[in-house]
């Protein structure tokens, strides 16, 4: 496999002469006062062992911790090195928009199967070519059900902070209203939402588990929403789609989530995947980009952009969104894990990433550890304990393990996943006695 080189000097002057332009009229519509103006002044260049020397000391500044229980958006999972290898192919890291499909094939039909895939796991009917994460994605969805009689959207307080965020951003110049559902005991308060709950409500958020980790009855919670006319959107942590009912059998009519667990690491926060599917009956609602399988002229499978309901591909003011990239290749390698593990490894996973949550807070009771919400939880929790969550953060950071997330004083929302091994879960709380003690 070929690496990517730049073009060479010769080649840029070769290309510009082609064009019939030379290179200070080719920047002439950028403004003066934003071009540097002097040298760059660069340091004199270094042989490639000390470019190297260098970013291994930079690399060495970095602290990489052992253990990682922290989740609240972003969780370590272990991506297969099929997944790594095959995703890091020069055709996949290189190829853009798949305007052309003649010439797309193999980027359209990667796109089509990771379609294939989120269907399959939320049950749903459609699904598009992915928008930047998970909270645009729940952005996108609300603005998906409003019509002119309905302009309320409901989102609880138990969604992620940040996502309820990127919701009124989205929303503060169309004509939506956001309006927040109380919370009772980490869960929504039924009484709150039915209280909501009007002709004018055009969609009702859920967020499965919820930002506490706590399971919501959603199809309880979905079958309200209904009643009074309202459509459901469920983000749901793709993770859990291998033991959990599909969104769609909880009665979600839009299923949305952050996919960063299938495959993609944590990184520095992104680049991430929001997924996003439906019913047929709102597929033509659906922003970004949707594949469509067909046959071309010799009958032989082939795949094509279809349904595009955004600003580039309509006219303007029938456009329903201006989503303007796919994140394709996140897509990519979200299709590539899901595959690779098959329906019983993403099954398998979701089951050790629950059975060890639970075991990390059994041990954690024993040193007076409490949960916060007495409900059902599946790889993330909140307790309440004897030492400040900030201690707790600092002692085990000490030891090379990233604790839970500190929520307030005492509060840490911990997060396991199947990289976390029993050995790992004592040690923590092998720690948090011996400062106890």
């Amino acid at each position: 496999m070929a690496s990517y080189v730049v073009n060479t000097k010769e080649q840029r002057e070769k290309m510009l002469a082609e064009a019939g332009i030379d290179e200070q009229s080719f920047y002439a519509s950028i403004p003066q006062d934003v071009k540097l103006q002097r040298p760059l002044n660069l340091p004199k260049g270094k042989s490639e062992l000390e470019v190297l020397r260098h970013m291994k000391h930079l690399a060495s500044l970095n602290t990489v911790y052992d253990v990682v229980l922290r989740g609240a958006g972003s969780e370590s999972h272990f991506i297969p090195a099929v997944v790594r290898q095959l995703s890091a192919r020069e055709e996949f890291v290189t190829a853009y928009t798949p305007y052309q499909a003649e010439l797309s094939q193999g980027i359209l039909q990667s796109i089509f199967e990771y379609q294939s895939s989120i269907c399959a796991i939320t049950g749903m009917d459609a699904c598009n070519a992915s928008v930047y994460d998970g909270a645009s994605a729940v952005a996108e969805a609300v603005n998906m059900t409003g019509d002119r009689k309905r302009t309320v959207a409901l989102l609880p307080k138990s969604i992620h902070p940040e996502t309820l965020e990127t919701v009124k951003t989205y929303t503060q110049w169309l004509p939506i209203t956001v309006k927040e559902v109380e919370i009772k005991d980490g869960k929504v308060d039924v009484e709150s939402l039915k209280s909501l709950l009007t002709q004018e409500t055009a969609c009702l958020v859920l967020q499965q588990p919820n930002y506490f980790g706590i399971l919501e009855d959603v199809e309880g919670l979905a079958k309200l929403a209904h009643e009074a006319g309202a459509k459901v959107i469920v983000s749901a942590n793709p993770m859990t789609l291998g033991v959990l009912k599909t969104p769609r059998e909880q009665g979600a009519d839009i299923a949305v989530g952050e996919a960063q667990p299938l495959g993609l690491p944590m990184s520095f926060g992104g680049p991430y995947l929001g997924y996003m599917a439906t019913t047929t009956d709102m597929v033509r609602r659906l922003p970004g980009r949707i594949v469509g399988q067909t046959k071309d002229l010799d009958g032989k499978r082939a795949f094509v952009l279809t349904l595009q309901a955004r600003e580039q591909h309509i006219r303007r003011e029938k456009a329903s969104s201006s989503i303007c990239s796919n994140q394709a290749h996140c897509a990519l390698t979200a299709g590539m894990y899901l595959a690779a593990m098959g329906p019983q490894g993403l099954k398998d996973v979701a089951t050790h990433c629950t059975s060890k949550a639970h075991y990390l807070f059994n041990q954690l009771s024993t040193l007076g550890f409490k949960l916060r919400y007495d409900s059902s939880f599946f790889h993330e929790f909140v307790t309440d304990g004897p030492l400040s969550s900030h201690k707790v953060e600092d002692v085990l950071s000490s030891h090379g393990i990233l604790s839970g997330l500190p929520l307030d004083e005492t509060g840490i929302l911990w997060c396991v996943t199947e990289t976390s091994t029993k050995n790992d879960l004592d040690r923590v709380v092998s720690i948090l006695k011996e400062v106890l003690a």
